[in-house]
């Protein structure tokens, strides 16, 4: 009886991942693993096959689940509208109440049927009693057991927490970068509080419904649903082509984070020693997302999904998103066996976000890659939104959703390199056709003018927007003759005043100079930051464009 009772809460099996041998044979994906150390890499191929009852069962349940995912977010409305045609009325309440009870004894049937259906299935009851193994013992080997099964991830036992980390004071937790408060009197102060009370309240429940939602569409259930087959083929993919290796992490905040790492230390290929940290955008999973990049690249490569995503529980929120890079970062550095120096940050659009604040956070890291990111969210925010909610929405940003990615990026001392879409529609506040409406262009002159504040000034603005305003790489070189850049020059000035004054930015290099010398210095350190890639924003970034940062 307590394995049926096992097999009725248990989670739901999608995969089980098998060698395949050349004579048909078939083993454990763990067995062949430690079978085949020093061997050719083994060929996979995953299945699991439920039993007819099992599969019905789990059909009607995930119907089921549709459906009610539709009501909560109907809700609403749905309720307006009984009241207004004078349905709810206590009688009515009672019968719907009725109804919802029988319903939900249904329910409770069917996936009783599912479960005497794993009960008769070898398959679900040899993986039921490794998952239970796994939580009782915790033991490696019955982890290795687990890693050939792919399942329901909330039942997938915690492989590293927060404070796992072999020095409690190594780790980093940084706040937010907040705005500070204005001062006020004691008595001005509380009728100001009272005053913007009704203006923060409204804030906080459009953050906590729409908001997030819009920002982070990837985080709705109903498109994780559609996305679900997509989802689970690429993770196999992961699994049995790249020897992927899941792990659950748990972060300070007590959301559960879903990761996969790819080893590559082991190959032949120098980069395969790096280890590539990818951020996904904001409707992005590490099974389908920017991961792929680094990867191919021949990179260790570390991924992992936003609070809220596939695996990952939470909302994506900031400070949430912050907690989950921070117990990424240390399962990498302290799990992984990876040095910071050997560790690279790379993110596509929003998750700039998390890339600029692991930065921050984490100064020794090797170098920084944001691709198709932006320094602010508000003026993407207030492009979708009408004109009249300007208030409610700069507001609802700054105090709930501040994605602050320019700002946190001035923090970062180490090599940045920044990848611009020249045909970007999503991060442009006009029309894709208007490169200089590209927010990286922002983000790129708020770097290089904390970096280099002499030489960004007035006159270092301007020709680097012009060389902005280039979307080819014939027009870049034209604007950089134009001005007659002498690279070798540039560089001479960098690495003398680096070899005096030492490598902590600001640097007050350009301060004695020319203001044709300014100029050159300011277009062959744009040239150096940013690099154009001429595609739409959610075009895949090919292998051969992933480059480091320059460093002098």
């Amino acid at each position: 009886m307590a394995k049926l009772l096992s097999c009725i809460l248990g989670p739901r099996l999608y995969r089980v991942y098998r060698e395949r041998g050349s004579n048909g044979s078939r083993r454990s994906r763990p067995e062949a693993i430690e079978s085949s150390q020093g061997a050719a890499e083994p060929s996979w191929e995953s299945y699991y096959q439920p039993r007819t009852l099992e599969k019905h069962a789990d059909s009607i349940l995930a119907l089921a689940s549709v459906l009610w995912s539709i009501s909560y977010y109907s809700s609403p409305f749905a309720a307006f509208y009984l009241y207004r045609k004078g349905y709810l009325t206590m009688s009515k309440v009672v019968a719907i109440s009725h109804y919802a009870g029988t319903m939900l004894l249904l329910l409770a049937g069917i996936a009783c049927l599912r479960g005497i259906g794993r009960w008769t299935n070898p398959q679900y009851i040899q993986f039921i009693s490794i998952l239970e193994d796994a939580h009782r013992y915790g033991t490696p080997e019955d982890k290795k057991k687990l890693s050939g099964y792919n399942f329901d991830f909330r039942s997938w036992p915690v492989d590293f927490r927060w404070d796992d980390a072999t020095s409690r004071s190594d780790s980093r937790h940084v706040p937010l970068l907040r705005a500070k408060p204005k001062h006020r009197s004691a008595v001005n102060g509380f009728l100001h509080a009272i005053k913007k009370l009704p203006c923060q309240v409204a804030s906080y429940i459009v953050a906590h419904t729409i908001g997030r939602r819009m920002l982070y569409p990837g985080s709705v259930y109903l498109l994780q649903k559609a996305l679900m087959p997509m989802l689970l083929q690429g993770q196999a993919r992961l699994v049995e082509e790249c020897n992927g290796k899941r792990a659950k992490l748990a972060a300070c905040d007590g959301n559960e984070i879903d990761t996969m790492f790819m080893d590559r230390r082991e190959t032949s290929e120098p980069q395969g020693k790096k280890l590539v940290v990818c951020c996904e955008g904001n409707a992005g999973f590490y099974e389908v997302g920017c991961l792929s990049t680094p990867l191919d690249a021949g990179y260790s490569v570390l991924g992992w999904n936003h609070p809220g995503f596939a695996g990952s529980t939470g909302a994506p929120l900031p400070q949430n998103e912050a907690n989950a890079m921070d117990v990424v970062m240390q399962y990498a550095i302290h799990r992984l066996g990876f040095l910071p120096e050997d560790i690279i940050l790379y993110a596509w659009s929003i998750g700039g976000f998390t890339a600029t604040w692991a930065a921050m956070s984490y100064p020794d890291i090797s170098a920084l890659i944001l691709d198709a990111s932006f320094d602010d969210l508000v003026p993407l925010a207030l492009k979708v939104m009408p004109e009249s909610w300007r208030g409610l929405v700069t507001r609802t940003v700054r105090l709930h959703l501040n994605l602050n990615n320019g700002e946190q990026l001035c923090k970062y001392q180490g090599p940045v390199l920044l990848v611009r879409r020249t045909k970007d529609e999503i991060i442009t506040t006009t029309v894709p056709e208007d490169i200089m409406s590209n927010r990286g262009n922002d983000l790129l002159l708020k770097l290089l003018q904390f970096r280099y504040p002499k030489v960004m000034a007035e006159e270092g603005v301007r020709v680097v927007r012009e060389w902005l305003e280039a979307s080819t790489p014939m027009e870049e070189a034209s604007v950089y003759s134009r001005y007659e850049v002498e690279d070798d020059w540039c560089l001479s000035v960098l690495t003398s005043y680096k070899a005096e004054h030492g490598d902590s930015f600001p640097w007050s290099v350009g301060d004695d100079m020319t203001p044709e010398g300014r100029r050159q210095l300011a277009l062959f350190l744009a040239r150096k930051h940013l690099q154009n890639f001429e595609a739409t924003h959610c075009a895949p970034l090919p292998p051969q464009e992933f480059h480091l940062p320059w460093h002098l």
